[in-house]
């Protein structure tokens, strides 16, 4: 039997929002495999992830303290699959929790450089239908990302505590070494190692964010998607990003719009393809159809005029797609599909033979059942 997700976190089951965020933070630093060499790190962190993702989520949550599974465990959804689909991030780098605390032990610098104070862009993918294109909607996203520490304001700053010139560069953000050879002495610069190019140390840092200003967090953001959007087509949300170092600028949020098929119509441009199922008679007589718009509620008046051909196209103005960030729409293109009954009635036939004798139209001779035993059999 899994273990208890409140043990694997180490709170109560009466345990805050903020609680379960602190415990998690908390026991990711010993559990990374970054910083904790066990044969079974990776392990116990997926173990933990797992756990953060269904506490987290008010709606996971009860359903786990209801019935006691994990849910979407069942389905193989695994922890990520009660969100809004989303795809894999990018920009920042960042593929999930696991790369966010990889970064975050790091503090922002690799191979020497000075470590990077701003935060970067991060982006994801969001599936919408096409009807939600059509009218907009407001999608909530979850994601991970590294966000201002709640304990210190993004400042890094401990209580007490406050920012001094490094004393191991002076404040420069590097250090120079002299290294003697056969050509004499040869001088290199460095990025600092103490204050990592900054320039400035922290003394009494913040102890959740280690001076950082910043803490791994699972975030939660309103999308506004416009009526009318494509697919392909990117949202900024600013300052959802990566959070900067001690109160640096931070990163947007890039979101990709992926417009999932309609089965009942095709896109091209704003303007849209849709198909109508009619009968021959409708055809040769001529019809009035109520076809089905994309907004919600919407009857879209067509009519089909006499001697209409299978395959022809009628245009409904103005009942497409909306132009994005304006009130004019595209074009309802609708295709006619002529259906031809595969069996007729006796009755249907005499009619359709008088039919054919009217227009001088010769057809094939009604075969008995008789007959079409003796087919089926010689066939």
């Amino acid at each position: 039997m899994a273990r208890d997700l409140y043990e694997v976190l180490g709170v109560g089951r009466d345990a805050s929002e903020d609680e379960i965020k602190k415990a998690f933070r908390s026991k990711a630093r010993e559990l990374h495999p970054d910083v904790n060499k066990a044969p079974d790190a990776e392990e116990q962190f997926k173990e933990l992830n797992e756990a953060y993702d269904v506490l987290s989520d008010a709606s996971k949550r009860a359903q786990y303290d209801r019935f006691g599974t994990i849910p979407g465990a069942a389905s193989g959804g695994g922890y990520g699959g009660g969100y809004v689909d989303l795809e894999d991030l990018f920009g920042g780098g960042f593929g999930g929790m696991g790369d966010i605390f990889s970064t975050f032990f790091g503090g922002g610098a690799s191979g020497g450089r000075p470590a990077r104070r701003e935060g970067r862009d991060m982006g994801i993918g969001l599936r919408i239908s096409l009807e939600e294109a059509a009218c907009g909607v407001r999608k909530e996203v979850v994601y991970d990302r590294l966000a201002p520490c709640p304990d210190c304001g993004g400042s890094g700053l401990g209580e007490g505590g406050r920012q001094a010139t490094c004393p191991e560069c002076q404040g420069q953000g590097r250090v120079v070494t002299v290294q003697q050879t056969f050509l004499g002495n040869m001088q290199s610069a460095t990025t600092c190692p103490k204050c990592q190019g900054t320039g400035s140390t922290i003394e009494d840092p913040c102890e959740e964010c280690q001076g950082q200003g910043r803490v791994p967090d699972r975030q939660k953001v309103a999308v506004e998607v416009p009526a009318g959007i494509r697919d392909g087509q990117q949202l900024r949300v600013g300052g959802y990003g990566e959070a900067g170092m001690q109160g640096a600028a931070s990163g947007d949020l890039i979101v990709t719009v992926r417009i999932e098929p309609s089965e009942l119509y095709e896109r091209e441009g704003n303007d849209l393809h849709a198909v109508a199922n009619i009968t021959m008679v409708q055809a040769a007589l001529g019809v009035k159809l109520e076809v089905e718009g994309i907004m919600p509620d919407e009857e879209v008046a067509v009519t089909v005029p006499a001697g209409t051909q299978n395959g022809a196209i009628l245009r409904a103005r103005g009942h497409g797609m909306p132009r994005l960030r304006s009130d004019k729409r595209g074009d309802l293109l609708v295709h006619v599909n002529v259906e031809i009954p595969k069996k007729v009635s006796k009755k249907e036939r005499e009619l359709l033979e008088r039919f054919a004798e009217e227009r001088g139209e010769a057809v094939a001779e009604a075969r008995s059942p008789l007959q079409k035993i003796r087919d089926a059999f010689s066939g």
